[in-house]
């Protein structure tokens, strides 16, 4: 019984000990003077003498439970002197960005057989009032062209539509565009992200 608590009391002295030790002291360098040891040989030295202290034991089960202990002290104590893992470095989102430019274009409609043939027929009426004989039968064809491609200029401003274009800078530095039809709702400098064929707030 007063082994047991020779050897318990030595254990807990002992972990105190490397615990301030491991603690309060850097790092060093290997030393042969054994009035410094290091802080990794302190630990060793101290596992060796509590296993001295453990064979002292009455029982083969009181050893046994002893060095277990023992092993349990000396690695933390180890533990305790491994360099810090270094932290890793944060993933970079490669598809969030910023808004660098928003514009606002007018795309152009199409036109059909219908705005042709409306103005064609328009042209070819005023150009038929004009002049007499082969002069206005000229006229007429003239005025026919004419109001042909003006009516598929009419048509095609009838149909045509706003695009909005957003211009985005990735965190990679990269760039992209994307096309809508509608106002986004994004301006310069909004922080944004790829979703999809779109952008989204991030």
């Amino acid at each position: 019984m007063i082994h047991m608590t020779s050897w318990r009391t030595s254990l807990a002295t002992g972990s105190l000990l490397l615990l301030a030790c491991s603690l309060g002291v850097q790092a060093q360098t290997t030393s042969n003077n054994s009035q410094n040891p290091t802080p990794r040989q302190a630990a060793t030295a101290r596992y060796e003498a509590d296993k001295k202290l453990c064979a002292e034991e009455a029982s083969s089960e009181a050893r046994l439970q002893c060095r277990r202990d023992a092993k349990t002290v000396y690695d933390k104590a180890i533990a305790a002197l491994a360099p810090a893992k270094a932290s890793t470095q944060p993933v970079v989102c490669t598809t969030c960005g910023k808004v660098t430019a928003v514009r606002v274009t007018e795309k152009a409609g199409d036109s059909n057989a219908l705005g042709l043939i409306a103005g064609g027929v328009a042209g070819a009426a005023l150009g038929n009032q004009i002049g007499g004989g082969t002069g206005k039968t000229l006229a007429t064809i003239a005025g026919a062209a004419g109001g042909a491609y003006a009516g598929k200029k009419v048509q095609e401003n009838m149909n045509a539509t706003k695009v909005w274009t957003v211009s985005v800078r990735y965190n990679d530095g990269s760039t992209a565009e994307f096309n809508y039809e509608q106002d986004p709702g994004f301006k310069s400098g909004d922080a944004v992200r790829k979703s999809g064929d779109g952008l989204v707030r991030n």
